[in-house]
């Protein structure tokens, strides 16, 4: 549990430490991911639903980032990518990031209920409590397969996306899931191979804190092969097409050379040009997965049209 030791005052919060609170960035993606889901969905949704319910996913995904936040504290104060967050840094009390968090998580889910369907918000709500109880809570600090489970919470807003369209699942929006699962524990062993001295200082056993990093690069390999097939099989579905096909099949070659050069390496090298590969892949990563959801939303678009449906 969160230890007040850690905090140090550094001055009154400002109001861009209450929105670093909610981590805007993987908020970002939570609202990209969630409204690709529900615009590719194949039952319209009106704009003013849809718009209020990506609102609502967001402050669900927020939540989830404050209540992260209040339980990490002590392990954020010790890593230098985290120690500036408004609650180690002493900004914010932790009483205060728990508040803020439970009560954006009550608003989101009980207001997504109200502007989408029961099912989109039984998502949300267990979306929130996936990644703060199992993952936050339980996995982060005790398995170094804590991203391999814990990823689940990350692949969920394209399904509340799609289940606010359609009040169910399918096997697109279980595709999409899947392509977010399977790809996040390639995406952050890349960023922990360069980061690993932070998870080592806080006693977050990531697997190359665990495992080793000659370890990690083949985990690195096997989960990106593993991802590909999950990518193609999407654009043999409704929501896939030859738009996306192309552009999934350029991203995974792409991916597989990264995680092939960096399982090549070994820590001489890797120390020779301080990560550069594996720093490369990390950011190659993001870009393929913002790309494939770009590409179910140009198919959606396009297949709107009558063009480029299978």
């Amino acid at each position: 549990m969160t230890d007040i030791r850690v905090f140090t005052e550094t001055g009154e919060a400002q109001f861009g430490d209450y929105i670093a609170l909610l981590k805007p960035r993987v908020m970002s993606l939570v609202v990209f991911t969630a409204l690709v889901g529900l615009l590719v969905a194949p039952v319209p949704v009106n704009p003013f639903i849809a718009f209020t319910s990506i609102l609502f996913i967001a402050l669900g995904g927020g939540a989830s980032g404050a209540l992260n936040m209040w339980w990490d504290a002590d392990i954020d104060a010790k890593m230098r990518r985290t120690r500036n967050r408004p609650v180690p840094a002493g900004r914010i009390e932790p009483g205060e990031a728990l508040a803020v968090g439970v009560a954006l998580s009550g608003i989101a889910v009980v207001m997504l209920g109200l502007a989408a369907n029961a099912f989109a918000a039984a998502l949300l709500a267990f979306t929130i409590f996936f990644y703060v109880v199992i993952y936050s809570m339980w996995l982060k600090r005790l398995t170094p397969q804590n991203i391999v489970i814990g990823g689940a919470a990350g692949a969920f807003p394209p399904m509340i996306g799609w289940a606010v369209a359609t009040g169910g699942v399918s096997i697109e929006s279980l595709l999409m899931f899947a392509l977010i699962f399977m790809w996040t524990p390639p995406h952050f062993w890349s960023l922990s191979l360069f980061m690993n001295d932070d998870y080592t200082n806080a006693g977050v056993p990531m697997l190359p804190v665990a495992r080793g990093r000659k370890v990690t690069r083949a985990h690195i390999m096997v989960y990106t092969i593993l991802l590909v097939p999950v990518a193609l099989a999407a654009g043999f579905t409704s929501i896939g097409g030859p738009v996306y096909l192309a552009t999934s099949i350029v991203l995974n070659l792409g991916f597989l050379l990264g995680a092939w050069r960096i399982w090549r390496r070994d820590e001489v090298m890797a120390q020779a040009d301080g990560y550069a590969v594996e720093k490369k892949v990390f950011r190659f990563s993001l870009l393929y997965l913002f790309l494939h959801f770009g590409a179910f939303l140009a198919q959606a678009v396009l297949r709107h049209y009558g063009l480029g449906g299978w």
